[in-house]
């Protein structure tokens, strides 16, 4: 899939995010190994901590529908800059692909590219596999 056509899936999921609180929308569109594209927006609550990022309400959905392998997440929020993943976001990427490439956007069109190994360099190993970490 062309990054275009990821970026344009990003920001149409974009629009479907409930945001009341901050204003600040995002969608993000998760390419999978398969070809597959899986989209989330972000959804706020009330409460702050359980707003959902719209990561990883791609990473769910792609899960749910049995996809774990994936190749690139294309970001797209309403923002001056385009808005990095936060580091919750980054960990649960890299749960799954820590390889794989981050494309974030601006809805005016700008641009850039991340390997998700530079955002989050040394991500978090699961405790049941080291106890003493």
């Amino acid at each position: 899939m062309k990054l275009d056509k990821l970026v344009l899936a990003a920001k149409k999921a974009r629009e479907q995010a409930y945001a009341p609180y901050s204003g600040f929308t995002v969608g993000a569109a998760i390419l999978t190994k398969s070809g597959q594209v899986f989209v989330g927006c972000n959804v706020e609550n009330a409460s702050l901590g359980l707003t959902i990022c719209a990561e990883r309400s791609a990473v769910v959905t792609a899960v749910g529908d049995g996809e774990k392998d994936f190749e690139a997440i294309a970001i797209v929020a309403n923002s001056n800059k385009p808005a990095l993943p936060c580091g919750a976001c980054r960990q649960v990427l890299a749960e799954f692909s820590p390889s794989m490439e981050v494309f974030v956007a601006t809805t005016a069109g700008e641009q850039q590219q991340f390997s998700l190994g530079a955002l989050l360099p040394l991500p978090k190993q699961g405790l049941f596999e080291n106890p003493d970490v």
